[in-house]
């Protein structure tokens, strides 16, 4: 068995969400308060209690996604000898690429809170609230996505932000572009054309502004290379050496988050069983997807545990 430890991204976030591990483990109430340290904020409050309005705000999205992985990662090694080397990969989409990261020992868990804040920050601060928009493209793939983006009407910024999984892509730009690719992509295969709830046109070169903040940042950090490899979301391909991982970085703010490729990359490595760690089921939909025959299991709350270790 080859097995990759995978780590969600934005939409996975509920209100409660690691709630229940921090009952129950003090591993993950160690993580919790590291975080909250960290950022000078109840972090882990706004998490258990909501809202769920401020909850979405990108800023506190971000590392609280993260938190509630690593958290999830602290208990597995207490609780089940969880060992991160000894998987062959570890991978995330967009802002879980800093929670595998952090996983994988290459970032610690005080800078990864802080790294993603200013990264949350920096891409809410790139375009101006309601002037960029997100849409998910369903029944298309990159070939029918580009067609759809080309042959909108009107200027502007419109780009292929996420290829999450077979027939589902996601163009990211300026709100009036994205409205007139969904309005014409039912004319190239599109079944689904729906803007996302998002607050910032993200992984397109409208946050170019928020990749230079980053790259700032990142220069700043202390990244060492990870205890196993990581499948970047803008090469597909894996890497373990930390200016690399520094470079990657920074182009994932405005490049693609090539999710599809990444998993297919995995699978061509001989990989058959994932596990996704953190919040939700999204990121489990979508390799079932790419690959209907691999192994996947989700701990993201205190019940997964006894059947993680059981598993």
């Amino acid at each position: 068995m080859a097995r990759a430890y995978v780590f969600p991204g934005q939409g996975s976030q509920a209100v409660g969400m690691g709630s229940d591990l921090v009952d129950a483990f003090p591993a993950a109430r160690e993580v919790f308060q590291e975080v909250d340290d960290a950022l000078g904020q109840n972090l882990s409050k706004l998490m258990r209690e909501g809202p769920m309005e401020e909850l979405t705000l990108t800023t506190n999205t971000q590392p609280a996604l993260m938190a509630h992985s690593i958290a999830v990662v602290r208990v597995l090694e207490a609780e089940a000898g969880l060992d991160i080397a000894n998987a062959m990969f570890v991978a995330g989409h967009s802002l879980g690429e800093y929670s595998a990261l952090c996983a994988a020992r290459a970032i610690s868990l005080a800078d990864t809170a802080k790294l993603l804040r200013i990264r949350g920050e920096a891409m809410q601060a790139a375009v101006p609230v309601g002037e960029g928009a997100m849409a998910a493209l369903i029944g298309v793939d990159l070939d029918a996505a580009q067609k759809a983006i080309d042959a909108a009407e009107g200027e502007g910024v419109c780009e292929i932000a996420n290829d999450n999984a077979p027939g589902q892509v996601v163009i990211s730009g300026e709100k009036k572009r994205v409205e007139a690719v969904c309005a014409g992509a039912k004319e190239f295969g599109a079944k689904i054309a729906k803007l996302l709830p998002v607050s910032a046109p993200f992984h397109s070169s409208l946050m170019q502004p928020a990749a230079e903040r980053m790259e700032d940042a990142l220069s700043k950090a202390e990244i060492s290379a990870p205890a196993t490899a990581l499948v970047a979301n803008v090469t597909a391909k894996d890497t373990v050496s930390p200016s690399d991982i520094r470079a990657l970085l920074v182009k994932q703010v405005t490049g693609r988050v090539r999710w599809t490729e990444s998993v297919q990359y995995m699978i061509a490595q001989g990989c058959d069983n994932y596990v996704e760690l953190g919040s939700g089921k999204v990121l489990s939909g979508l390799i079932k997807r790419i690959d209907r025959s691999a192994t996947i299991f989700n701990v993201g709350a205190a019940s997964d545990i006894d059947g993680f270790v059981k598993g």
